[in-house]
């Protein structure tokens, strides 16, 4: 049994270390394309840089050509700089329709000078409303960074850099929600000023326009649904990320999360009382 632990996390860090390494040379428009702004779209570097731009008129989006059951989903991002208060940079994961899933890593942006806040969100059957909020501890204007996700039938994890910064168990068995519906991988840049900043309070500075995100890493390491193929087969333990490895963190995975929370949160909606008096079930479990 040992050795088939060793194996299978010999395997995974391999299948890691190869999606990394794919991420740099796979052109966006193998796996996305654009869905909205496309004026505001430039490729760099044969396809393997995209810039999406905000002005007043408008912001830019891209979506994957598939739709995913699972997977660890990730892409490389440098925010607008300067003055990006009211700028949202957003890369996550939807389903379509009313009740939809979701997954959200967005960028809220801020006065020059001042923390950029990166909000995490989890949606299931329509309902969302699980923010959690950290400052990031780096500049990330200044330099890509690599944002993931994994999401296997067990846990929802979301990183930066490798490092866990949130997880989302599957507890279902006490009534709350958990994605599973299949999903297309996004990415945004648009104008959120009425609530990203200062809580709306602080507006967008046009005068800074326009706002410029750049993307990298356009390989996609999910299982594609196929047609009218069964979500249920994207559980399959022949894809690494649902592996019982991933079932929940290892101790030093544990470790880094706590000094993230401990540290950097600066919002979680299962400590907000006046917004929940009796907190929601999964938080209970914390």
């Amino acid at each position: 049994m040992e050795y088939y632990s060793f194996l299978l996390g010999l395997l995974a860090f391999f299948l890691f270390g190869r999606l990394s390494a794919d991420a740099d040379i796979v052109r966006f428009d193998e796996n996305y394309e654009i869905t909205w702004g496309y004026d505001h779209v430039l490729l760099f570097n044969q396809g393997r840089e995209v810039q999406l731009s905000m002005d007043i008129s408008s912001g830019a989006g891209f979506g994957s050509k598939l739709r995913y059951g699972s997977g660890f989903f990730q892409m490389r991002i440098k925010l607008p700089p300067k003055d990006s208060a009211g700028v949202i940079t957003a890369f996550y994961l939807t389903s379509q329709g009313d009740k939809h899933d979701e997954l959200d890593l967005e960028f809220l942006g801020n006065r020059e000078g001042k923390p950029i806040t990166l909000q995490t969100n989890v949606f299931a059957d329509g309902v969302g409303n699980r923010e959690q909020r950290i400052l990031l501890w780096f500049d990330p204007t200044a330099n890509f960074h690599t944002y993931q996700i994994l999401w296997n039938q067990h846990q929802i994890v979301f990183y930066v850099d490798n490092v866990p910064i949130r997880v989302f168990k599957n507890n279902k068995n006490i009534g709350v929600g958990y994605p599973s519906q299949a999903v297309q991988v996004e990415a945004s840049l648009w104008d959120g000023d009425s609530w990203a900043t200062d809580g709306g309070k602080t507006k967008t500075n046009w005068s800074m326009a326009p706002f410029k995100a750049h993307f990298q890493g356009f390989d996609i390491g999910g299982c594609p649904i196929i047609q009218n193929s069964n979500v249920q087969e994207c559980y399959s333990p022949k894809y690494w990320w649902n592996s019982e490895k991933y079932w929940k963190l290892d101790s030093k995975q544990q470790i880094e999360l706590e000094n993230v929370r401990n540290k950097y949160m600066s919002y979680d909606y299962c400590s907000d009382r006046p917004r929940y008096p009796v907190p929601p079930p999964e938080c209970l479990l914390q």
